[in-house]
């Protein structure tokens, strides 16, 4: 079997603390999965290129091809992977921007494994406060762990030994999740409305 995962990060520099967390989480949840008996299959979403097209589609409605692939990754996922910068206790703007364009029921039922970078602790309660209401806003089963670095966790040797023990603790709840979730069934939104219109059609209920 062969577990596809969509990892998002949404970090705005070169290099990224985001990404670097997101890298761990993605081979943490690989080795718990691999270790299941599963193939994985992964595929990175950066939104720092896709920056500007982002936003074209905020205004215009329409989505370039890049961002087009970027949609298929993610709904094409038996699970994601969502790692964003805090600012203000909140997500960035540009990964809130990716979730406002992403097509309507792209992350029903998706198993949401969350992760989150700052400069300080204060900002750990963006989990809690913004990224888990918005996946379950959005239907997503949002694991129940997830993981939040400051800066300090990547500097020191106890430090990033703690770390890694919240990522792999975090990988093991979402490894269950994933596997007790099973293959995603891809819902596509159009072809619903269509049966559902050609019933109203015919007179079924």
């Amino acid at each position: 079997m062969t577990t596809t995962i969509a990892i998002i990060t949404g970090g705005l520099r070169e290099p990224s603390s985001t990404r670097l967390l997101a890298d761990r989480l993605e081979a943490s949840v690989r080795t718990r999965l691999t270790a299941a008996g599963d193939m994985v299959d992964s595929s990175f979403v950066e939104l720092r290129p896709l920056g500007r097209a982002i936003i074209d589609a905020m205004l215009s409605g329409f989505p370039t091809e890049p961002l087009e692939e970027a949609y298929g990754t993610v709904g094409g996922a038996d699970g994601v992977i969502a790692v964003t910068p805090a600012f203000n206790a909140s997500f960035s703007g540009l990964f809130k921007s990716f979730f406002d364009v992403l097509p309507e029921d792209t992350l029903a039922d998706m198993p949401v494994l969350i992760g989150a970078t700052g400069g300080t602790e204060r900002h750990s309660l963006v989990l809690e406060h913004a990224l888990r209401p918005m996946f379950s806003y959005l239907h997503a089963i949002v694991s129940p762990r997830g993981v939040y670095a400051a800066t300090d966790d990547f500097g020191t040797r106890d430090s990033g030994a703690a770390l890694g023990e919240r990522i792999d603790r975090a990988a093991a709840d979402y490894a269950r999740l994933v596997q007790g979730c099973g293959p995603r069934i891809r819902r596509d939104s159009l072809t619903e409305e269509v049966a559902a219109m050609e019933r109203l059609l015919q007179g079924d209920p």
